[in-house]
């Protein structure tokens, strides 16, 4: 192994970055040795060689003489899954524990050995059960294998999922955030002996995580339910919340608000600061005082089900909620300064082609709506689900591939330039799916059909710079402004000549209607401006790095700048910004101080 990467280094030496087919011929060489044609180095293999030399073995990387700019070579050249972090962040997805819901939509998966709408067999759940859904051991795992992966780990976004989070006692919702960040506060040491005390921990209750024997336990369980003979929420109590395993490790698993707010202080200059929390709930579960509860646990976005606001097809597929509910949701959100993001679904019982591709449109451009995330994926069939006995009937079938690209392409081009869709599948498992959509690489599909319209395309993804290099000279600050029913929103963007986005801001500037409506409930006062989001594109850069990416060089500074101009024109006296626990001592540099749920400057 030492060869192969004295032998990489060196060739790293004379050029920039070594592309796939190099990097493959220098392994190649040094497999040959083995006569059964074996590969004897895998890319993931090496790496892990390399930073655990770099960090725990200085003689031996002595010897292969590597400076700062070479080994950000070496990492760049051997890192897995680049786009991982090309979003600027390395994004940590946690699940909660299995819990009731209080929906019973009919395309909604029943694992119950999962949180409702979730399958044991998709990657995040996979982690979370393994870990007896824990949250610090889930992030301790994740954080781990992206080191592993050569990724930089400083800027964290928290992602927690698992249906509705306000279904769970609030006891336990202050506990899991706090879990999240004392594994990031933790040193590696530390973190390694408190993970070993946790296992230990839950393997001393009799609760296991291997998957065959979870299989077997809840074989008969999963069959009833199928069957319908069981529903859910009455398999989850019996198999959790008449368990006395789990009952007992339910007691321990609660917390304070003083030690959460604790932990957010150690945060504040931990090696992995979290740069973003997200939680995962149901539009008609929002209102001030959960709001008002978010913020204190740290969160900065929202992941809210929609699926569809037409509501012949909600109530159609089960789905409790109404559009006034949704609207009010989003106008609350935007008022409390979170990012809206919202899940939509294409092909649900009782749609069309023509029907979802003019739900999308609405959806995105009602003035009480206009999301500024998407998850935008198709219904799938899954055994034991109610939707199995439409499709047996006739009543419901899944779109052909040809139709539902034209539809998820119809949306992309309607797509507003302020507008990211963030995904078009979940992870379901190939296998778990009886019909409909299998293919994992269906954004690959949809943005290949758009290619010759690419000038067409406004939508975010669609334009980041992600793993590509800029001019920062040729970088111009565009503003595209639009109204809510609640505010007026200044979309700030940095972009290339063609377009291509490397970092944007959002700034909202509330109605004095909007907040006089509200009154005492209303999380700011009247003549307050507010920054929901700042983002710099380019790979997850080291906090203190040097290297040539969009982030740490002025970019942000100068997007907030523009934003305080924005809204002291505009007549507004200060401005707050909805910061994450981890940027909190960025924004103080930049004369804000801490207010409260947000912090503030003067103008």
């Amino acid at each position: 192994m030492d060869d192969v990467i004295n032998d990489i280094l060196r060739a790293l030496e004379t050029c920039e970055h070594l592309d796939a087919k190099a990097l493959d011929r220098i392994v190649r060489q040094h497999s040959k040795r083995a006569h059964d044609g074996r590969r004897l180095f895998a890319k993931k293999h090496i790496l892990a060689y390399y930073l655990d030399a770099k960090e725990n073995d200085p003689s031996k990387f002595a010897l292969w003489n590597v400076d700062d700019v070479l080994d950000e070579r070496m990492i760049a050249t051997l890192k897995m899954k680049p786009r991982r972090t090309a979003s600027g962040v390395a994004t940590i997805t946690v699940i909660t524990k299995p819990w009731k819901c209080a929906n019973s939509c009919i395309y909604c998966p029943n694992d119950v050995r999962m949180p409702k709408s979730y399958l044991h067999d998709e990657p995040a759940c996979q982690r979370a059960e393994r870990n007896f859904f824990d949250p610090y051991l889930q992030v301790v795992s994740r954080l781990h294998a992206l080191q592993n992966m050569g990724h930089a780990t400083d800027k964290v976004e928290l992602i927690v999922l698992g249906g509705t989070w306000n279904d769970y006692p609030e006891s336990y919702r202050i506990w899991f955030i706090h879990e999240l960040f004392s594994a990031l506060n933790d040193s590696d040491e530390l973190c390694a002996q408190r993970a070993s005390a946790r296992r230990g921990f839950y393997e001393g209750f009799g609760i296991q995580c291997e998957p065959e024997i979870l299989r077997k336990a809840c074989c008969e369980v999963q069959k009833r339910v199928s069957r319908g003979d069981l529903d859910f929420n009455e398999a989850i109590e019996l198999l959790y919340g008449a368990n006395s395993a789990w009952s007992h490790v339910s007691i321990s698993q609660k917390e304070s608000w003083e030690e959460l707010e604790a932990a957010h202080l150690i945060n504040e200059s931990s090696a992995h600061r979290v740069v973003g929390l997200v939680v995962e709930t149901r539009p008609a579960q929002l209102d001030c005082g959960c709001l008002r509860d978010l913020r204190r646990l740290g969160c900065t976005k929202v992941q809210m089900g929609v699926q569809s606001i037409d509501e012949r097809i909600l109530k159609l597929n089960g789905r409790a909620g109404d559009l006034k509910s949704v609207r009010r949701a989003f106008e609350l959100c935007r008022l409390f300064g979170f990012k809206t993001h919202a899940h939509f679904m294409t092909n649900l019982y009782g749609s069309t082609p023509e029907s979802d591709k003019r739900d999308y449109e609405l959806f995105i451009s009602d003035e009480a709506l206009k999301p500024d995330e998407a998850k935008l994926y198709p219904c799938a069939l899954v055994d034991g689900t109610a939707l199995v006995e439409y499709f047996r009937d006739g009543t419901w079938r899944p779109y052909s591939e040809d139709e539902l690209v034209d539809v998820l392409v119809s949306d992309m081009l309607a797509t507003p330039e302020y507008m990211r869709i963030s995904r078009m599948i979940r992870d379901i498992s190939a296998r778990d799916i009886m019909v409909g959509n299998k293919k994992t690489n269906l954004r690959q599909i949809v943005d290949s059909n758009l290619a010759s319209r690419a000038s067409q395309v406004r939508e975010i993804r669609f334009r980041e710079i992600a793993t590509s290099e800029i001019d920062l000279e040729t970088l111009d600050l565009d503003d595209v402004c639009y109204q809510t029913s609640v505010s007026t929103e200044h979309f700030l963007q940095w972009i290339t000549p063609e377009r291509k986005i490397a970092g944007f801001l959002r700034l909202s500037l509330p109605n004095r209607e909007a907040i006089e409506r509200l009154g005492s409930e209303a999380p700011v006062n009247i003549g307050e401006a507010m920054i929901r989001e700042v983002h710099v594109y380019g790979f997850a850069a080291k906090l203190s790095s040097d290297a040539v990416v969009a982030q740490h060089h002025g970019l942000g500074r100068a997007l907030v700048e523009r934003a305080c101009v924005l809204a002291r024109e505009a007549g507004y006296e200060r401005i707050n910004v909805i910061s994450a626990v981890g940027t909190r001592g960025y924004y103080r540099k930049l004369g804000f101080f801490d207010n409260g749920l947000y912090q503030q400057r003067l103008l």
